[in-house]
């Protein structure tokens, strides 16, 4: 296929670009293989540089002789152009619909985005799982790192390396992967130095109307827990929705086969039900029409708040157990790739400080939501406006980062990262020039050769001119677990992202850049004043050294 079949009119001249909270512009529209540009007239200016792998949805309206255009963004923006010329702006809607919804992963522009400033190879290498696996082995000799997936051959959405029990062989771990849908046998997730808990992931059991055993994975289960001991399953699933999977194949760990293992139920919506959750918040959000009393309404009735308080409880009672109740954790729901992430993640950004870094954040990222296999591809194919509906599409990853936003805004000292580093993962997670978010886990991404020919949004993310923009300022290391408030009156809508094409933020910018400035002047002057006293004498020690 070539872009150039699917491009009816490439430009349209004297065309009105307008939207929320800008002046309108006129100019000259163009449409290239990933790009709708707009360079306005007469001076020539680029006012437009749209990606258009981030339109969600295109809607015409033709009145006579010419037309109008409303481009909803996966980004929630909304564009709309008025064309001059019925046919050009059907061409155009046509051909925007067309670009918009090339499914091929190597069309897609990232394989032929090169930025001088960049490497091929750069980033990819930034958070390897060997460099976690180190830091665990240091704290613990009760793991090791297994590459019983290295040909990805015992499970498809797992990554080549993985960190199993050390007491279990490879033999072991593959007959259990074969009880577990889609392979996905439990491997840890992250180890609690503080008292050697540790917490793990995995798919459900395929246990069945029969309840079928596999000794392998009891075995698997077992090793990590002492005699007496007792853990924890964090099934995402509720009660009666694993016991209708347990009809179809699926279903939960048995009593009888795992006794040292107490099973907690804490239902998460997924797919559907989410996605509708979602698209009901953006419509109540982009309706000024809307009095109090129908805002509030709108707002409780797309249940989203809802959702995001109720995947930081069940992350909090995850790390409760690991952290004060000193037992193991398992998480799973049916897949393992949704809801489980979700949690799994987010315990470790309440349990452990340096995953509230820059650079523990987005390793956190890596091993949590890009290797362990969420399918970015399937659920963020859609946004909140596409008039398709598809069964994939679910925003877990963006009900992920409205859950970070919430520990930010009640511990606005404790991450490292701000509210512009979430931003720009949503915007990259959905429509992106970077490969980082392509593919639905590592085994198509090695199929693609995405880490040869495509660029890592950390090598970007992280060069020094770019970086500044990312950082807290207010930024101070806290070693401490930090419990979030899940009260409903601390959950508060994300109007930073929701809202951000809405509500004008020039003077929410400008504070935040001189909150910027003055703590940067602040460092500078107290590490003025200490470089200008003078240095203690190495040669004298206290009176007790003495």
């Amino acid at each position: 296929m070539e872009f150039s079949e699917l491009i009816k009119t490439a430009t349209v001249e004297n065309v009105l670009l307008s939207r929320s909270g800008l002046p309108a512009v006129r100019g000259t529209l163009c449409i290239t293989s990933h790009h709708l540009l707009l360079s306005s007239c007469p001076r020539g200016d680029v006012e437009l540089w749209l990606l258009i792998r981030n339109v969600d949805a295109v809607e015409k309206r033709v009145s006579g002789s010419s037309g109008t255009i409303t481009l909803r963004c996966k980004d929630l923006k909304v564009l709309q152009l008025e064309i001059p010329g019925m046919e050009e702006c059907l061409n155009i809607a046509s051909s925007i619909e067309a670009l918009s919804s090339v499914d091929s992963v190597m069309m897609m522009y990232p394989f032929f985005y090169r930025p001088p400033s960049l490497r091929l190879e750069q980033g990819w290498q930034l958070f390897p799982l060997e460099r976690y696996f180190q830091r665990v082995a240091s704290q613990t000799s009760q793991w090791r790192l297994s590459t019983v997936n290295r040909d990805f051959s015992t499970c498809p959405s797992y990554p080549p390396a993985v960190i199993v029990p050390a007491a279990v062989g490879d033999d072991t771990v593959t007959k259990a992967a074969r009880f577990r849908q889609g392979g996905r046998f439990p491997v840890l997730s992250y180890f609690h130095p503080k008292n050697g808990t540790a917490l793990l992931r995995s798919s459900q059991p395929l246990t069945g109307p029969n309840r079928r055993r596999c000794r392998e994975d009891e075995k698997l289960l077992g090793t990590i827990l002492d005699e007496g001991e007792r853990g924890f399953i964090i099934d995402t699933r509720s009660a009666q929705a694993a016991k209708q999977a347990r009809m179809s194949g699926g279903g939960t760990e048995p009593k009888a086969s795992y006794p040292q293992w107490r099973r907690l139920h804490r239902a998460l919506d997924r797919g559907r039900a989410l996605q509708e959750s979602f698209i009901r918040l953006v419509e109540a959000c982009s309706d000024p029409s809307l009095s109090m009393d129908h805002w509030l309404s709108r707002l409780e009735s797309s249940r989203w708040l809802g959702h995001v308080k109720a995947a930081l409880s069940t992350a909090c009672l995850a790390a409760q157990c690991l952290d004060r109740e000193d037992s193991n954790v398992l998480v799973h729901g049916a897949e393992g790739t949704d809801t489980t992430l979700l949690v799994t993640a987010l315990a470790q950004l309440i349990l452990d400080p340096s995953c509230r870094t820059l650079e523990g954040f987005q390793g956190l990222l890596e091993r949590e939501w890009i290797e362990a296999g969420h399918p970015f591809q399937l659920r963020c194919a859609r946004s909140a406006s596409s008039h398709a509906r598809g069964k994939q599409e679910a925003p877990l990853f963006l009900l992920f980062l409205d859950c970070v936003w919430q520990l930010s805004r009640q511990f606005p000292f404790s991450l490292e990262f701000g509210e512009q580093l979430l931003l720009t993962l949503f915007d990259n997670a959905y429509a992106s020039a970077y490969g980082t978010f392509l593919c639905n886990n590592e085994k198509e991404r090695s199929l693609c050769k995405v880490k040869e020919s495509t660029h890592s949004l950390w090598a970007w993310l992280n060069q020094p001119e770019e970086k500044q923009q990312f950082l807290n300022p207010l930024y101070s290391h806290n070693p401490l677990v930090i419990w979030p408030s899940v009260e409903p009156q601390s959950i508060q809508l994300w109007q930073g992202l929701f809202l951000r094409w809405i509500r004008p933020s020039q003077h929410l910018d400008e504070a935040w850049v001189e909150i910027q400035r003055l703590v940067e002047g602040n460092i500078k002057e107290s590490t003025g004043k200490r470089l200008s006293q003078p240095l203690p004498d190495p040669t004298a020690g206290t009176e007790n050294e003495r």
